[in-house]
Parts: C-alpha cells; sequence; structure tokens
C-alpha cells in the first residue's frame, strides 16, 4: 500500500516539475486554443504607410555562425506587413526547432540579447501556453514563429503576410524600433539584431513608443521550485520507507 501511496506521490511532483520555466523563462506545455491577451486579441492592423521596409539583419559575430536577416514590408493595401525570411548558418538540429521573434526593446550597445526583454506583447497575452497557430490573433504579436512556423532547415527561407504587427509608429505593434531575436528551441537566446527603416519615410504620429511590457528580472523561480519539490520528495521517502 506504502509503495502505491509512494507512486502516486511522486507522479504529482512529476506534474509540479514538469511545469518549470525553461531558461528563457518560457516553458514546455499543450496549446490552449482561445488564450488570449489580458488586453484582449490582437487587432489587425490598417492604414500601414506605403513603401515602408524595417529589416533586422543579423551581426557578424564570433559565437554564432547564423547570419541573415527578417524584413517587413507594409502590405500594399495597407493591412498587415509582409515578412521576407532569409536566415541560414543554424548549429546542430538538436539544437531546434529554431524560434524567432521580435522582442520588445532594441538591442543594447554591448549587444547582449538578454536586453531586448520579452516578446512584443501588447495585448498582455504572454508565453504560457503556447501560441494556437490556427488563431494568430490570440498571439503575442511578436511570437512570427509560433504564428507562422518554427526554423526547421538551414538555410531557412520563408515569406508570409502577418496581419497583426505594424509599420505605423505611435502604436503598441510599431516593429520598427524593435528588434529580432534567434533563440534554441529551449528559448536559449543565440543571436539578435535591431530593426532598422530601409525603405520609405517614417510616419508623422509622433516618436515610436516605449516599451510595451515590463519584465521583472528572473531570479531563480525555477531553481526554488525544484528545491521544493525536492524537499517534498524527501519528506514523503521518508514517511514511507
Amino acid at each position: 500500500m506504502h509503495s502505491t501511496s509512494l507512486i502516486t506521490a511522486l507522479s504529482a511532483v512529476a506534474l509540479v516539475r514538469a511545469s518549470v520555466p525553461l531558461i528563457d523563462g518560457s516553458i514546455d506545455g499543450p496549446v490552449v486554443p482561445g488564450t488570449t491577451g489580458k488586453l484582449g486579441n490582437a487587432a489587425i492592423t490598417e492604414d500601414n504607410p506605403a513603401g515602408v521596409t524595417y529589416s533586422a539583419v543579423l551581426p557578424n559575430s564570433n559565437t554564432t555562425s547564423i547570419r541573415g536577416y527578417v524584413a517587413g514590408t507594409s502590405n500594399a493595401n495597407g493591412t498587415g506587413i509582409n515578412f521576407n525570411i532569409n536566415l541560414y548558418g543554424f548549429p546542430s538540429e538538436s539544437l531546434g526547432p529554431f524560434l524567432y521573434h521580435i522582442h520588445d526593446q532594441p538591442v543594447p550597445s554591448d549587444g547582449n540579447c538578454t536586453g531586448t526583454l520579452a516578446h512584443l506583447d501588447p495585448y498582455v497575452r504572454g508565453e504560457i501556453p503556447p501560441c494556437d497557430s490556427t488563431q494568430p490573433a490570440t498571439c503575442q504579436v511578436g511570437d512570427l514563429a509560433g504564428k507562422h512556423g518554427n526554423i526547421t532547415t538551414t538555410p531557412f527561407q520563408a515569406t508570409f503576410l502577418d496581419l497583426y504587427t505594424s509599420s505605423a509608429t505611435g502604436i503598441g505593434s510599431f516593429f520598427g524600433n524593435r528588434s529580432l531575436v534567434i533563440h534554441t528551441s529551449n528559448t536559449t537566446r543565440l543571436t539578435c539584431a535591431n530593426f532598422t527603416l530601409v525603405a520609405g519615410n517614417e510616419t508623422a504620429a509622433g516618436p515610436a513608443p516605449p516599451a510595451t511590457t515590463t519584465v521583472a528580472p528572473f531570479t531563480g523561480g525555477a531553481a526554488a521550485k525544484l528545491i521544493s519539490t525536492g524537499a517534498v520528495v524527501a519528506g514523503m521517502m521518508a514517511f514511507f520507507l
């Protein structure tokens, strides 16, 4: 009887540990259809200024072989952004599939990708649960991989229309003052680059908006959770033995 109870207890602990955050603050888990942001679903962007293109070109770096760019151009009818993806030089497939997102903040002058903070998320959805690609309006605005597919080949090339990003300054879904970040499958940041204006003119709506997301620094919550669950296991073992 004690053995059966111990197995049940350990199974419960395993479920707790399954939700422990990964390296970059994300967790594994099932897609939950209909999950939306605290401010609702993302709005389709309209009246994007014609002929405007922002591009993020990955830097030549000694720490990674990943190169290429992600460019976004206003759709001809003003609705959404046409993205053109051209990336190559990815490391071992065992680290993939690779993810790519628009992050809320630009890359700081020291090039540290952590300084880009979280994904562009003006509707305050968060990363958990993962994006449901069949309902892109419920995803984070900056979660390009979640909405349009992960990076599974090298080189990786893709084109798609994203209806929820904007090239118009002054609104939360504007991506022109943000950054591109490439991740491994466990969300470790590999490389990053700022979007810059390469064609057209910025609108007169004012300066690019400030950060839309305030992210508290990670203080080891995952480790604390693991310690707590370890203590639970130890206590149960002592009781049942």
